[in-house]
């Protein structure tokens, strides 16, 4: 999908990012299109969260070409912040202050009138699900509530770009589930969200497309289900074994990738019944067999070799 011009809403061209003689970020490419969830997607420091901050204006470009909504973040980058919305990895509300109150003064940095402040602050509180927390400090609220609160302050302005710097890391799965929720409904109203993340469920869940960093690079680009279907087979046959149990090539040949794990065996294949059928056939006992589809965790392992959290 393209913009109403023609061009991307975020463009890279050979984008390098250089600490002293370590390269972060190594000469990557890639394109944000506008009303997308656009992802980045790798283990920690594989360069993600370098990118991000080049996107929002916070660390300039050491090679290459980036364009922000149309501008140089080098020349433009009080306009391209005054544009943007930005959910850092780690909170930064400020805890003295209420749920209401972190809103009013965030809303002030960009010279908002307080009446359309307050208006606007009512409409998120609403739109997170912390309107009974309104007048609530913000210390004692739990993991999920603070990181809605500050999806919520980034959304203040009414950005046409929404940065999210592993938005979920920490969170439990419901409320994991709750911000899908609510990232999901800001697509609906066509905010573009780019998000960095090394939860590859989170990946697949919320973007349109995404981009796979591995050692500061890009090793793959596309839709969930587009690098799934290039990168891996249909299915995979998952066994687990004891520990100490000698395969000894017992599995060569079941499947078009065979990756032995520490206590598990995944047999990527294109139909997981005749697989298991054929483990049977060979006289191999597992502990456990599973069918299921490929994911981009897959992905990951073929690409790389190693899984992505740490």
């Amino acid at each position: 999908m393209r913009t109403v011009s023609g061009s991307p809403l975020i463009e890279a061209r050979g984008l390098t990012k250089r600490f002293g003689e370590f390269t972060a970020v190594d000469g990557i490419d890639f394109t944000v299109e506008r009303g997308e969830t656009f992802g980045f997607l790798g283990p920690n420091g594989a360069g993600k969260t370098s990118t991000m901050r080049m996107i929002s204006a916070v660390s300039p470009v050491t090679g290459g070409t980036l364009r922000v909504l149309g501008l140089d973040p080098a020349v433009d980058g009080p306009t391209i912040k005054a544009r943007m919305g930005v959910v850092p990895q780690q909170d930064t509300l400020d805890f003295e202050l209420t749920v209401y109150e972190n809103l009013l003064v965030y809303g002030r940095y960009f010279g908002i009138p307080k009446d359309v402040i307050k208006s606007r602050a009512d409409e998120l509180l609403e739109f997170v699900q912390l309107q009974e927390r309104r007048d609530s400090r913000v210390e004692p609220l739990s993991g999920g509530m603070k990181r809605r609160l500050t999806i919520a302050r980034g959304l203040i302005n009414e950005p046409e770009l929404l940065l999210l710097d592993e938005p979920t890391t920490g969170l439990d799965p419901q409320a994991r589930h709750v911000l899908w929720d609510r990232l999901y409904r800001l697509k609906q109203q066509g905010v573009t969200q780019v998000l960095t993340t090394h939860y590859m469920d989170e990946a697949e869940q919320l973007c349109d497309r995404l981009v796979v960093m591995d050692q500061a690079k890009i090793v793959a680009e596309g839709s969930p289900r587009e690098l799934i279907e290039l990168h891996t087979q249909r299915e995979v046959v998952e066994l687990r074994f004891p520990e100490g149990v000698e395969l000894d090539g017992k599995l060569d040949g079941l499947g078009e990738r065979v990756e032995v794990l520490a206590n598990r065996v995944l047999i990527g294949t294109d139909n997981g019944d005749a697989t298991v059928h054929a483990v049977h056939e060979r006289g191999i006992e597992a502990e456990s067999v599973l069918v299921r589809r490929s994911t981009l965790e897959d992905v990951f392992l073929t690409l790389t070799g190693r899984t992505l959290v740490d």
